[in-house]
């Protein structure tokens, strides 16, 4: 047994659990100690000791109990309830769907080549285990390449760059990560006037009709001009490993996400050396408008797990 409170042991966060929530969650909608207990099947003396381990857990009052045994939730209950619901039904989905037939089928995922090299093998994984009988098609490509597969019917998910969306297509952001100048470790091309830049091309062939040029090409030049630095696009490629192909060489800089690992002879731009800062990016999820079920809404579940884990780190 650990010595310390109820809320900590070790360092770690004690766990809730869900039949306290179930019970807590009975009070709050019922208003009664008594008939929240003929709902859960336990006697009243019973629910209330829940409730005192529950507030033990917590390590704060949630529940305030007025004249004539009414029951009133103050902030941090109503708070609980509100994340406790959450939490219940989550767990009844997961339930729901371990228990169920197994389901059989394939699944189309279109990935952002930024975010394949370190999530991708993540979600794919996770997703093996919880549908080991679904196979999934995987097709990695420029952002705007997939929202067009998705809006032809060919991807029941895509994750993408934010701004590449199809318009008025329902979307989650899953993820936003830093993005950096990447220069050569045995080069000076980011000390050039004007600097030397690698990046998408112009006239992408894939390039939504409402958009007038490349999100990710637009970022570089939208910093650079804010930051009046002169600069002059030198090579271009449709894909991120092509940027950087040029970069390696020595002839340009590029930018790339802060996450996404580099190759040999590359190395980030220092805050030191001049260049001007860049927005993050981020990523949405959006499905498709026919996808394929329930095998969509499972690996949908995958990726948010990954990138919340992601965002922990």
């Amino acid at each position: 047994m650990c010595g310390m409170s109820e809320v900590y042991c070790m360092g770690v966060p004690a766990g809730l659990d869900l039949d306290l929530l179930r019970s807590f969650i009975a009070i709050a909608e019922e208003g009664s100690f008594t008939r929240a207990a003929a709902r859960v099947g336990r006697t009243q003396s019973a629910v209330s000791l829940q409730m005192q381990r529950l507030e033990g857990v917590l390590g704060q009052v949630v529940i305030v109990r007025g004249k004539g045994g009414s029951v009133e939730l103050n902030q941090q209950g109503q708070y609980l309830l509100q994340r406790a619901v959450e939490l219940l039904a989550l767990n009844d989905d997961i339930m729901r769907s371990m228990q169920a037939t197994p389901v059989h089928g394939t699944v189309r995922l279109g990935v952002a080549e930024q975010l394949s090299v370190q999530q991708l093998p993540r979600i794919l994984d996770r997703f093996a285990h919880v549908a080991p009988a679904v196979e999934v098609e995987v097709e990695i490509s420029a952002s705007c390449s997939l929202a067009l597969k998705l809006k032809n019917g060919e991807l029941d998910l895509a994750l993408l760059t934010a701004g590449l969306e199809p318009r008025l297509w329902p979307a989650v952001e899953i993820w936003r990560c830093p993005t950096r100048w990447i220069t050569s470790d045995t080069h000076n091309q980011h000390l050039e006037d004007p600097l030397s830049l690698s990046t998408s091309p112009g006239n992408c062939p894939f390039l939504p009709v409402e958009d007038s040029e490349c999100q990710w090409r637009a970022l570089a030049i939208r910093a650079l001009s804010q930051g009046g630095r002169k600069y002059r696009i030198v090579s271009t490629s449709t894909t991120t490993r092509g940027q950087l192909a040029a970069v390696q060489a020595g002839l340009a800089v590029t930018c790339a996400l802060a996450e996404e690992p580099l190759l040999d002879g590359l190395r980030s731009v220092r805050p030191d050396e001049g260049l001007p800062d860049l927005p993050d990016t981020r990523f949405l999820m959006l499905k498709g408008r026919t996808p394929r079920q329930p095998m969509t809404d499972m690996l949908a579940a995958q990726v948010h797990e990954v990138f919340g884990l992601a965002g922990e780190g």
